[in-house]
């Protein structure tokens, strides 16, 4: 894995951070992208003694944004050998009828639309060498709807549908591509839900042993070092106390 080149979306926090990390110890070389410059510059200084770090600030539901990003790298972009579409977000957790519309958009344009401009910036690149690796970051939520999940299952039921599509449409060109899904990982992603409300954030992981970030990251580097010939295509990855999208059992810890 020495040499290789991997972008990370949404490497300022959670399981982007800790991918970032454990790629580093590995000796891959990395693009760190995210909105938010000052965490992005932290990391950068955290990890470039271990290997080469860019780094890229921009949001990926803003189209200009991207088309921008990548250009300033245009050089770079050619040796990306590894592309983890992990950045996405949750807004809101209420019934259909009573959701908000900007919460919806929020979800579709980061969750499904901001991962389809960044691969298309990518992917042309991997297919005219014929090697590449995508991991698309998804989420139990992909798999199982629950009660007030609506748009933020859907928009995750579609990266679960992209990924498998992306896998037919790019096997011809030697490019793997997985999708993971986690289930309840302890991350900023439940403060970012209920809009800062730290109670309701806590109650989320409460009495029972959620994932971290780094069991996720640890899964995501195996992935990528498996032989050329194996591709972990699909991978559901659970907390013990989390039989499926809807039980948790908290007396577990």
């Amino acid at each position: 894995m020495e040499k290789k080149l991997a972008l990370i979306t949404g490497a300022t926090s959670g399981i982007g951070r800790e991918t970032a990390k454990i790629l580093a110890s590995h000796h891959i070389n990395l693009v760190l992208c995210g909105r938010r410059k000052e965490r992005l510059d932290m990391l950068k200084k955290e990890l470039e003694q271990l290997v080469k770090v860019d780094i890229l600030p921009f949001d990926i539901s803003k189209p200009s944004e991207v088309k921008s990003a990548f250009l300033s790298i245009k050089d770079l972009v050619p040796r990306i050998d590894i592309l983890i579409n992990n950045a996405g977000n949750a807004h809101g957790l209420s019934s259909i009828d009573k959701g908000d519309m900007e919460d919806f958009e929020k979800m579709i344009d980061t969750n499904i639309k901001g991962l389809l401009y960044v691969s298309q910036e990518i992917i042309p690149s991997m297919v005219n060498k014929k090697a590449g690796h995508i991991i698309n970051i998804g989420s139990i939520a992909g798999k199982e709807v629950y009660p007030k999940g609506n748009v933020y299952c859907a928009s995750k039921s579609a990266v679960d549908a992209l990924g498998k599509a992306m896998r037919i449409d790019l096997a011809e060109h030697q490019i793997k591509v997985s999708n993971i899904n986690p289930g309840l990982v302890e991350t900023e992603f439940s403060m970012v839900r209920f809009k800062g409300n730290q109670d309701m954030a806590k109650k989320t992981y409460q009495g029972f042993t959620p994932l971290s970030p780094y069991d996720i990251a640890d899964l995501i580097y195996f992935i990528i070092s498996r032989p050329l010939h194996v591709n972990i295509a699909d991978s559901l990855i659970l907390p013990l106390a989390q039989p499926c999208a809807t039980t948790v059992i908290r007396e577990i810890t």
